[in-house]
């Protein structure tokens, strides 16, 4: 199994940030990492960036990964974020299989990030050689869609009458959410939901 793991709005004052962990079969991985590439190519998008989209191609990007063999894991929760506190126990609910061949971040995370899911890893008797960062989201197919689908709950917690709800309930009808995690930072206790 390999975990890609991105967020969304955690630079943001208000509203929610969202970690999403996209969870891909190793033996599917090259085949998932084609077919995402596919979309982008027939949507005429170089690489998926949810930021750099408008909603007719986000929506059909989604409806496109629809298709495809993958679940996720979803950590929503209200800014300010202190990411620094709450990640350790986000991840612990995640981060919970054993069988977990590589850890791909989105590059762009301080340095107490890595060091947090390593000492979680650890913590768990996983090896902490299977993290890898992606510098570049265009690098990496399984971030690309984490990015998205990061984006997209944010998004659909933000405006709960927006067409990213709707497209959200549809992933879950499709079964792709496997654990919907909510909370409020260190105000609340964090709890599961899906």
């Amino acid at each position: 199994m390999v975990i890609f793991i991105d967020e969304s709005g955690t630079h943001k004052q208000s509203d929610h940030a969202t970690i999403a962990l996209v969870y891909v079969e190793i033996t599917d991985l090259e085949i998932f990492e084609q077919a995402v590439e596919g979309i982008e190519k027939g949507l005429g998008i170089k690489y998926f960036h949810w930021t750099d989209e408008k909603w007719q191609k986000r929506e059909k990007f989604i409806e496109q990964l629809l298709k495809l063999d993958f679940t996720f894991k979803v950590a929503i929760l209200e800014n300010p974020v202190k990411l620094s506190k709450d990640l350790e126990e986000i991840l612990k609910h995640l981060v919970v299989e054993e069988n977990i061949r590589k850890i791909i971040l989105d590059g762009r995370k301080p340095k107490w990030y890595n060091q947090r899911l390593k000492k979680l890893l650890r913590d768990k008797g996983v090896s902490v050689k299977k993290i890898v960062t992606i510098r570049k989201d265009e690098s990496s197919p399984g971030i690309r869609v984490a990015d998205c689908l990061a984006g997209l709950v944010r998004t659909s917690f933000d405006n709960p009458d927006s067409l990213a709800s709707k497209l959200y309930n549809k992933l879950k009808k499709a079964n792709k959410v496997r654990f919907e995690l909510t909370g409020y930072s260190h105000k609340q206790s964090l709890r599961p939901s899906v």
